[in-house]
């Protein structure tokens, strides 16, 4: 008769990686857009679908009509508190931003960036990229929203910025 002895640790590696896939599935789900919503949608459908969202006094401004007129509390996201803002042109969600300041942070950020990359890569495959001192930035396509990453680390800010936009095409005759 055999006996066989039954060790947990014999199993930790499968232990082990099944936490980190479940760990990846739920950094995924933390930067995807919120549940019910969705680029193309109007400010009363962004309110029933986050009751939460709050309006902002003074919307932040961006070419193209864009206006930033609601906002989310902060969210955590990549070890960082992103706050929130939706971008309107008019009646039409056109942008969703995510910022996080970092200058704070031991690595000023580049821990955060490099999970959005690792969660960009899973989501939606290899990230077109660019890099220059104090600024590191991935973007990738999905369906009709470009979705990008941004790093900025310079002397005196940090931040990681994730943005989901409607994607525009221009014509041979806009360039």
């Amino acid at each position: 008769m055999r006996l066989f002895f039954f060790s947990p640790l014999r199993r930790l590696p499968t232990v082990l990686a099944i936490a980190a896939a479940c760990l990846a599935c739920a950094t995924v789900h933390a930067q995807a857009l919120p549940p019910g919503v969705q680029i193309g949608m109007s400010a009363d459908a962004l309110q029933a679908a986050l009751p939460t969202v709050e309006r902002v006094a003074r919307p932040q401004r961006l070419p193209g009509g864009l206006a930033g007129s609601w906002r989310l509390a902060p969210t955590m996201l990549a070890g960082l508190p992103f706050e929130a803002t939706f971008y309107f042109a008019g009646s039409t969600l056109r942008r969703v931003e995510y910022v996080a300041a970092a200058q704070i942070e031991p690595d000023r950020g580049a821990g955060a960036f490099a999970q959005l990359l690792e969660w960009g890569r899973a989501a939606f495959g290899p990230e077109v990229g660019a890099r220059d001192p104090g600024n590191a930035y991935a973007s990738w396509v999905s369906g009709d929203t470009d979705v990008y990453a941004q790093h900025v680390d310079e002397p005196r800010r940090a931040s990681v910025r994730l943005v989901y936009k409607a994607r525009q095409l221009k014509d041979g005759g806009e360039l």
